[in-house]
């Protein structure tokens, strides 16, 4: 058996890291990271059945003593920083719990979680690291003072990382889909109403890393093509 590089994909119980996930087992030693034991458990059966090779790795991105337990010792060689949560409402209907939350999963995880794995790509000279951001992250809406905001500093971070550790051979990349259809959206529908599916979401983060190793695609923005028009 041919040795498989190992991707960590966070938030890989279900949705578009799920999807995620399925779309790079083919060539990828999954470690699929969440919460959820029994969800991550059912995607490690999955991946087996279809010939690859998939572990389970509990935790909460946003716990940075979490973080450092599972992922003491693990080398990586794509990170898929995909975990997410949004609460959509105006500023003042907001609660500080919410807003807390927003940040831990969607900003400080991001430290967390890239700051464990990191170190050992620079050490490799190679490495992959795939954020999955927002169409949010450039834009402005009524509702998303708290989830935009978020996804701006995504942007942020990863065009400041990729500038850190390009020479270093570590490749950052930031896909942001529009509106998906999965739980998060509320619409776990199979895409209809104008939404992407997450597995289009995982087949754009699966051609950024299967690009030639000298070749960065530093910003993808996946769209469904017209929302007005049924998926064929």
């Amino acid at each position: 058996m041919f040795h498989r590089p190992v991707a960590l994909v966070t938030g890989a119980s279900r949705g578009i890291g799920r999807a995620i996930a399925l779309a790079l087992a083919p060539t990828h030693r999954i470690l699929a990271a969440a919460r959820d034991r029994a969800r991550l458990d059912a995607l490690v059966r999955e991946i087996d059945a279809l010939g690859g090779e998939a572990e389970a790795a509990v935790m909460d991105v946003a716990d940075p003593a979490d973080v450092a337990r599972a992922l003491h010792g693990r080398d990586c060689d794509v990170l898929v920083n995909n975990a997410g949560v949004g609460v959509l409402k105006p500023f003042l209907e907001l609660s500080a719990e919410e807003w807390h939350r927003m940040i831990d999963v969607n900003l400080n995880a991001l430290f967390h979680v890239t700051r464990a794995v990191l170190p050992g790509m620079v050490a490799r000279g190679r490495g992959d690291v795939v954020l999955v951001g927002s169409i949010a992250g450039r834009s402005a809406f009524v509702g998303g003072a708290g989830y935009a905001t978020t996804k701006h500093a995504v942007m942020g971070f990863a065009e400041n990382l990729m500038l850190e550790v390009r020479d270093a051979g570590v490749r950052v990349s930031v896909v942001s889909p529009g509106s998906v259809a999965t739980e998060f959206s509320g619409r776990p529908d199979g895409g209809t109403g104008g939404r992407l599916l997450a597995e289009d979401v995982a087949a754009a983060v699966r051609h950024v890393v299967d690009m030639p190793p000298e070749v960065l695609l530093h910003r993808v923005e996946v769209r469904i093509l017209s929302p007005r028009r049924p998926r064929g």
